[in-house]
């Protein structure tokens, strides 16, 4: 990749992780994602957030620093805006080109900093609204960000040129190609997609820190950001807003109502549950309620959140396994508990051999998650015409409750 200048004196640097990996060692990403570093040159330069120590992603930004005139050895600071190693893993090498870099970084980085890196020397911690001067028109002034989604998390904002670097806010999955780093420079295809990823990004990274999300927006307001600049997915210069509002309505999904759409996610053993799946379907459809739906354990779990946090309603089809929850649905349950799929209208229906039991774990599962059930539909062995009925009956109960739950839309 190449770097590319943003504003005067102002460059992004970027690599990509190539599909087939995962990241953070769990999200699946069928089309990679980028890694976004920052260099502010004034009397002084500055880099923010570097990248991780793998492939030769080192390698790359060291040849797109060289384009621009910058080494380790003219570099005075180092922004570390996040600990997190995809942005910091190469860190300790670099710092050892020139051991006279000063890092600024949050007070609660600076044992991070120690414990990841090594390093204990000319390492700042920055107060909250504190303002680093480059010269040249160049001043930095960095914002206390916690939880989003890191404890130490800052953002650093370019006051000049009105540029918010924002680490992991705003950020999405898929990578970015050099002739279209900017939201000005996509295709209504690419647009759609970048939405996409920006969605399933905030559910699988971001969604369990949604109030601090919200406190971080809150904390921004007054900023008059032209720019918005992510460690991950495209800079935002033509529509920044847009993004921020994508963000905001991200966050009030936690406490709901979402969208005015129902996620079904079922699996089955033997068939007997997947009988029920398109009676249920098509009875929320005779409202004329979105489908998403999903099977386990076939359907990434990635997917299966992002389209959980924006809908209104859950449906969950799963036969009793061991007097349990069918385990692939318990793993679903388990991530929802992490990230904090809240304030759902749901509705569960299942098959059993021998003995019941899923219906007890998962009331006991989803407590916390402060879900409005409808009355389950659950049978021994095959379902007949009855549980059938009941299916499409259910799946028309909880579409007429999600549209007067979540109302008419929110996008």
């Amino acid at each position: 990749m190449k770097s590319v200048e943003i504003s005067k004196d102002v460059y992004r640097l970027g690599v990509n992780i190539e599909p087939g990996n995962l990241f953070e060692g769990i999200w699946a990403i069928p089309d990679g994602t980028s890694i976004n570093s920052y260099i502010v040159k004034g009397d002084k330069t500055a880099v923010i957030d570097l990248t991780q120590d793998k492939d030769d992603f080192p390698g790359s930004l060291s040849s797109q620093m060289k384009g621009i005139g910058v080494s380790p050895e003219n570099i005075d600071y180092i922004i570390v805006n996040h600990m997190e190693p995809d942005h910091t893993g190469w860190l300790g090498e670099f710092r050892k080109q020139n051991p006279e870099m000063m890092i600024y970084c949050s007070k609660k980085a600076v044992p991070l900093v120690e414990q990841f890196c090594g390093i204990t020397e000319n390492v700042h911690a920055v107060e909250d609204g504190e303002i680093l001067d480059l010269g040249q028109g160049k001043t930095l002034q960095f914002f206390e960000t916690p939880n989003i989604h890191w404890p130490e998390t800052i953002m650093t904002y370019l006051q000049e040129d009105k540029i918010l670097f924002a680490c992991d806010a705003f950020g999405s999955y898929g990578k970015v190609d050099d002739s279209a780093v900017f939201d000005d420079q996509l295709s209504d295809d690419q647009h759609e997609f970048f939405e996409k990823e920006a969605l399933r990004y905030y559910a699988n990274i971001v969604a369990s820190f949604s109030v601090f999300v919200e406190r971080g927006l809150k904390k921004l307001e007054g900023l008059d950001i032209k720019m918005i600049c992510p460690s991950h997915g495209i800079i935002w210069r033509e529509n920044p807003s847009v993004i921020v509002e994508r963000y905001a309505r991200y966050a009030s999904y936690l406490k709901g109502p979402a969208c005015p759409e129902i996620t079904v996610i079922w699996g089955s053993m033997y068939g007997n549950t997947a009988k029920l799946v398109t009676e249920v379907i098509k009875g929320i459809r005779s409202e004329k309620v979105p489908v998403h739906q999903y099977r386990v354990p076939e359907d990434d779990i990635g997917f299966i959140l992002a389209d959980a946090w924006r809908s209104a309603g859950i449906v969950l089809g799963m036969p009793t396994y061991e007097y349990q929850m069918f385990p692939p649905m318990a793993h679903v349950i388990d991530d929802f508990n992490r990230k904090k799929v809240q304030n759902k209208k749901a509705f569960r229906f299942g098959s059993f051999g021998w003995s019941g039991g899923a219906e007890k774990e998962l009331g006991i599962a989803t407590e916390k998650l402060k879900w409005e059930f409808l009355e389950s539909v659950e049978w021994q062995g095959a379902p007949g015409e009855e549980e059938l009925k009941k299916a499409y009956q259910r799946g028309k109960e909880l579409a007429v409750l999600v549209k007067e739950f979540a109302g008419k839309g929110c996008d």
